[in-house]
């Protein structure tokens, strides 16, 4: 009976009401939108937010947890610094801990990483041939986070269906939803 009530409200709206809660709709989307690329100007961070995604930073991150990162390029790698790389070939960024640092003597830094739940470096994770990670490789560093909240990014993830009822109610709350 409820997705009746909604199928009513919308008829009975008349075009102007109709085309009013779609703009609406877009200017949510386009703020959010805009909300996410300020946050990317401001952080330095192609992501400024990511989830992670497993349990290899357990005790100090779990799956589900938000973090916020910034990515300044002044700012220096250092060991024990938690660092969010994507890997060439994979599309999922990975969330570990710088492990060691190589320096060359033109200044050029190379690092290693590990999760801190992880028994061995992630030299296995890297691209084939690939011993260190580069500057360019980071996506950003962790500066803080809030636990589980990223839990429903998950559920989305792995349950398609979820993620396509939740959009869908949001939509249909914004197109029916009047002020």
């Amino acid at each position: 009976m409820l997705s009746l009530d909604f199928l009513d409200d919308v008829r009975r709206m008349n075009k102007r009401q109709l085309y009013y809660q779609v703009l609406n709709f877009g200017m949510i989307v386009s703020s959010a939108l805009m909300i996410w690329k300020g946050l990317m100007v401001i952080t330095g961070s192609e992501s400024p937010i990511v989830v992670v995604l497993s349990g290899s930073m357990e005790p100090a991150f779990h799956r589900g947890d938000l973090l916020f990162l910034t990515n300044r390029v002044e700012d220096p790698i250092r060991v024990g610094e938690i660092v969010v790389f994507r890997i060439e070939g994979r599309e999922i960024p990975i969330v570990h801990r710088v492990l060691k640092i190589h320096e060359k003597q033109d200044g050029h830094i190379k690092f290693l990483t590990k999760g801190d739940n992880n028994a061995v470096d992630d030299r296995g994770l890297y691209k084939q041939g690939q011993h260190w990670l580069e500057k360019k490789d980071v996506v950003g560093r962790a500066r803080g986070f809030v636990p589980y909240i990223g839990i429903v990014t998950i559920l989305m993830n792995d349950y398609p269906k979820f993620k396509y009822a939740v959009l869908f109610l949001l939509g249909l709350f914004v197109l029916v939803h009047r002020e």
